[in-house]
Order: C-alpha cells, then structure tokens, then sequence
C-alpha cells in the first residue's frame, strides 16, 4: 500500500512472476502490476481491483487499510478479470456497495461472474460527488474494450486511465521518473504495439476529446505500471505518435527456416538494404526462436518489412504464419512489405506469404523472391536487389 497524496492510495498487487498475459499471446518479460487506488473524501471510493488468482489477498491487504464496509463506492473502469477479477471475493463482504461502470461494463461483469450487483450505469459527462472533489466519467470505448472508461478526479487532478497508457512492467517504485527510462519505452511502446494498434483510430479521437476538455492533470494513474507524475501528458503526446501510422527509420526481416535457405534469402536482403541505405536501421528474426510480441513491436517501429518462409506441404511455417495472422488484426497503415522463401517442389510460400501482407494492408512491391533447394549465386543476388529495392521505395 503506497500513499500517492493525501486523497489517493495505491492498493494494488505487483506481479514480479508473470511471464505471460492474455493467456500465453502477450509476453510480460518485466512482469506486471495490476493498479488499484483508493480515493479517500468525505466519501471513499475504491478505483478497480485485481486478477482474480490475488483476489483473497487483495482484499485481506485492503482491510488492513480500511474498513470495507465505509467504502461508498466502487469503480470498475473495464470488466476484463485483471481489474475486476477481486469482486466476487469484495462483494461477499460488502454485496450492497454501488460499482459505478459502463453500460457495457455490466454485460461484461456479469458475464464473467454471474451476479446482479447493485451496478450504476454511468456515461461520458456524469459526475460522482465525494466531497471536496468530484469523480468525473470519461466513456473510452475501444481502448481497448467496448466497455472501458476513464475517471478524472477534480481537486487533484488525476486521471485513472485504466489500460490506457500503461505497461506490463513491475517495479517497486510507482512514478515513470524513478524508473529506467529505456525500459518504461520500450514497454509503453510494446503494450501500444501489440494491444492498442488495431484502435489506433479511437485513440486519437478520445485523446482530442480529453485533450479539448482543457483539463489540468498532475497525473495519469493507469491500471498496470507506473504513475505518470513527472509531464504525465508526455505519454498522452506518444500515444498520438503512435497512433499515427507510426514508423521509424528501420527495415524489419522476419523469416523461419528448415536447412538455412530461407536464412541465407534474409541475410542477403539485409545486404542489399545496407547496401542502399547506410542509414537504416536493420532487425533479423527468426520468428521461430524469438518473441513473437518483441517481433510484433519491430515490425511495428517500422516503414518496412520482408517476410521470409519455405514451402511446407504448400504451405507456411507455423511461426511464420502465426505471426502473419497476429499481424493482420493490427491493421497497421502505411508501411510497404515483401515477400521471399526456399522451396523444393512446389513453392507456395511467396505467394501465400505476399497475399497475407495485401490482405493486412501492407503496400507489396513485387511478387517477391523464390528460390529452388539451398539459394546459390545468382538467387542470393536476386534477394540483395529486392533489399536494395525496398529500401530505395
């Protein structure tokens, strides 16, 4: 339990362990935490909880710093059980407290759980008064639920965001300035990536609807990592970045391989990239061997990409075509792509390969590169001049 000021305590859990989320799709290489506030006024109002396997020591911690039955109210800003997952635990001591959510929200909550709490619907503009302050509710449809909200706490000037603007990232110290700067990025960046991509859309709207609210904020407290304090609109700013067809200077590689053809086609496509461009930056994957959400986030961070697979039984490696699905629900913008693969009879990759990155809304430049057996000579030459040619476009 941490005091963040003299209204708001932070009654979370710090998950050092987990190593995946979403069931094993997300990696969590930093763990995670699941933020839970507690808003003390002439009324007291408990902000989210936490997932569900914490959910009896969640609620034994919190009774050590206050007495369940004086909290007023409830807040549930997304039914997902990583913030709701401690009600059924709460509510079997408190069953009559109010939970302030989203109309969607309640379809949510009690699809999980089954129970009829004593829900109040609320929507964008409605106000909870507590006392000195008010809690003002902020509907955020689609970041990254139908049912997400955000809260605004007037006299202070906190914004609970929910999974907005969060990370899976576990840390001891709760503020974005008292932790490694590279690694708070480089997370923020990867929830971005992988979670709230496919809303980019959504998410600029609803950051020019709380941004044209002209509200002051001291700070952003999401519901997984660290507390914003320090210019906390500076991940408000990013999140417009990269919500905006993001990319940087940067060529991303990604194949898998059976006996190293389809990984001499990527590295020689790597050559042809350098040799075109000095100043590019240049990743190689093997999607077999590496972390298909650090893979997701390269990709992500870039203005191209090269897929790479051999034919298997006409078709694609698995991780190849794991990953092409995964990005296909991103609905990434703007960023061109080709295709190349090994083969040894019939040679479908390419071709399957290069229709997956149209149907993703990849610019494909070519039909792509398809090499007999183990590439000799003149197939690696092919494959430094479709570098050289997509670095050029």
């Amino acid at each position: 339990m941490i005091k963040i000021n003299d209204s708001i305590t932070w009654v979370g859990k710090i998950d050092w362990e987990l190593r995946t989320f979403h069931g094993e799709e997300y990696s969590t290489h930093r763990g995670t935490s699941y933020n839970s506030y507690l808003i003390r006024d002439e009324k007291t109002v408990l902000i989210d909880t936490v997932w569900t396997p914490f959910a009896k020591e969640y609620v034994e911690a919190l009774q050590q710093v206050v007495d369940l039955k004086t909290i007023d109210y409830i807040v549930i800003n997304h039914g997902e059980v990583d913030h709701s997952g401690a009600l059924p635990e709460l509510m079997r001591l408190i069953p009559d407290t109010p939970i302030y959510c989203t109309a969607n929200a309640v379809k949510s909550i009690t699809g999980h759980y089954h129970q009829n709490w004593n829900f109040q619907v609320v929507k964008t503009g409605d106000r909870l008064n507590i006392g000195s302050q008010d809690l003002v509710f902020i509907e955020a449809p689609m970041l990254h639920w139908p049912d997400t909200m955000f809260n605004y706490l007037t006299g202070d000037g906190v914004l609970f965001s929910n999974d907005a603007f969060g990370q899976h990232y576990a840390s001891s110290i709760l503020y974005n300035d008292r932790v490694d700067q590279a690694e708070l990025e480089q997370e923020a960046l990867k929830y971005f990536a992988n979670i709230l991509t496919p809303f980019s859309q959504q998410v600029i709207r609803k950051i020019n609807e709380l941004l044209a609210m002209d509200l002051p904020i001291s700070l952003i407290c999401p519901s997984h990592g660290v507390i914003w304090r320090q210019d906390p609109l500076q991940i408000v700013n990013k999140y417009l970045q990269w919500a905006n067809a993001y990319q940087e200077n940067q060529i991303t590689i990604i194949y898998d391989t059976m006996w190293n053809g389809t990984k001499r086609m990527a590295e020689a496509i790597a050559e042809g990239v350098r040799e075109a461009d000095a100043d590019v930056v240049i990743k190689l994957y093997n999607t077999g061997k590496t972390d298909m959400n650090d893979v997701i986030t390269e990709i992500f961070k870039s203005k191209a990409v090269a897929v790479g697979s051999p034919t298997v039984n006409r078709a694609l490696l698995s991780s190849v075509a794991g990953i092409l699905e995964v990005i296909r629900g991103l609905g990434l913008k703007q960023k061109r792509a080709v295709a190349f693969g090994a083969y040894g009879w019939s040679g479908e990759s390419v071709k399957l390969i290069t229709t997956k990155l149209q149907e993703s809304g990849f610019e494909v430049d070519c039909d792509g590169v398809r090499a007999l057996w183990n590439p000799n000579i003149e197939a690696l030459a092919e494959c430094r001049e479709l570098g050289r040619r997509l670095a050029a476009r």
